[in-house]
């Protein structure tokens, strides 16, 4: 049954963007931990998320080059060995390496090059399974990294107030077991091909002089930015820039935020067919704007906290949106396109936060560096009537 039945695949890559919700979003529950035990800076704090997601931009570039000619089951499986090896890696190589600092960044490597991986091939894993309302399947299957993210800032702060932050490096061995354990899943479940066989597949060559594929690639940057700007500091956030303690800034702050993103796509999920894709991008970007000005200037730690979580409701829809726009402008795009997508959208998932914390870091502080997502949000408004546009003509 694992072998023949496509459920199998969609259960493993729910799983699969579980880890990569792991991956993403455990170290900044930790960046404050980091700084006081390692005596790192701001900026050297800073530098987690933009290697990460530098890495994940590298590995998805480079996968249009090897994926085809690999195969998607043993790149898929690969990327869950390299995301368990880094997460462990956290617990020991800050010890074994010349200064905590390289152990920590060489930990970070290993899972970017497993995020980077389950970015690109997990939304064309599903689009290739035989359901039907494919905008729907997708937007269920990014909810999963929503609620994985929920479920690792809960279960870790409930671990961090039980038996203390200190032992932090046990829990990194505990979310190491989810792709070890979905390496093994991978391993067994079908997977269909990317391309259908009755639609030609556009070489890059091709994908790559059409107007569609940059506005649809400008538009995922913005997406990776207004989602990561906010759900990778909003824990620190809420600690130091809010004085609210670690665990009901953990709960109010990214915790919130995910469990909003998910209800987003969730909800996306069984109003497809009623909802314009369209008009609930660009409803959900003004909605966007609003939240990062509620969190960045209400004078009231609450209204920034309600801000800050709203957000995750109001960017929840952007990053399947926009694949589901692509796959429907561009069915022939294959893996150069999911790969580039992904590209693009870690360059937002990377620039958005960096650009947050290097601007905190020059004096102002976190709250008064949160209003660059307005102008992400206000990107996605700009762009998305343009492709609509397009469209028609």
């Amino acid at each position: 049954m694992i072998r023949t039945s496509h459920r199998h695949t969609l259960r493993a890559s729910y799983i699969g963007y579980i880890t990569q919700a792991i991956v993403n979003n455990f170290c900044p529950l930790l960046f404050l931990t980091f700084q006081r035990e390692f005596g790192l800076s701001l900026g050297q704090i800073t530098l987690i998320t933009t290697v990460n997601f530098a890495v994940q931009l590298l590995i998805d570039f480079l996968s249009t080059l090897f994926v085809d000619r690999i195969g998607y089951r043993k790149c898929i499986v690969a990327a869950h060995v390299f995301a368990a090896a880094g997460l462990a890696g956290l617990t020991c190589f800050p010890a074994f390496f010349p200064t905590p600092y390289a152990g920590l960044m060489t930990a970070v490597v290993l899972y970017g090059i497993g995020g980077g991986l389950i970015e690109v091939l997990i939304s064309p894993i599903v689009e290739s399974c035989p359901t039907e309302g494919k905008a729907a399947a997708m937007s269920l299957l990014h909810s999963f990294y929503c609620w994985g993210q929920a479920g690792l800032v809960f279960f870790s702060a409930l671990f961090f107030r039980a038996v203390g932050i200190a032992h932090w490096r046990f829990l990194a061995l505990l979310w190491a077991l989810v792709p070890l354990l979905n390496t093994f899943y991978f391993a067994l479940v079908p997977i269909y091909p990317v391309v259908p066989e009755n639609v030609k597949a556009i070489p890059l060559s091709q994908l790559l002089r059409r107007k569609t594929f940059w506005l649809l690639m400008v538009l995922m940057v913005c997406a990776g930015a207004s989602e990561l700007a906010m759900s990778q500091w909003s824990s620190a956030f809420a600690e130091a820039g809010l004085r609210v303690s670690k665990t009901v800034g953990d709960l109010a702050g990214p915790c919130a935020f995910a469990l909003c993103m998910g209800t987003a796509r969730a909800l996306y999920g069984h109003f497809a067919a009623r909802l314009p894709l369209r008009t609930a991008m660009v409803g959900s970007a003004a909605l966007c704007a609003v939240c990062y000005a509620l969190a960045a200037f209400s004078a009231s730690p609450a209204l920034s906290l309600a801000g800050c979580a709203l957000c995750g409701f109001s960017v929840g829809i952007f990053w399947p949106g926009t694949f589901s726009m692509a796959a429907e402008a561009l069915p022939g795009g294959g893996t150069a396109m999911y790969a580039l997508m992904a590209l693009a959208g870690d360059v937002g998932c990377s620039g958005g936060p960096t650009l947050v914390g290097l601007i905190a870091d020059a004096g102002p502080g976190l709250k008064a560096a949160l209003p660059v997502g307005i102008a992400f949000a206000a990107g996605i408004m700009a762009l998305v009537p343009l492709l609509r546009r397009r469209k028609t003509h």
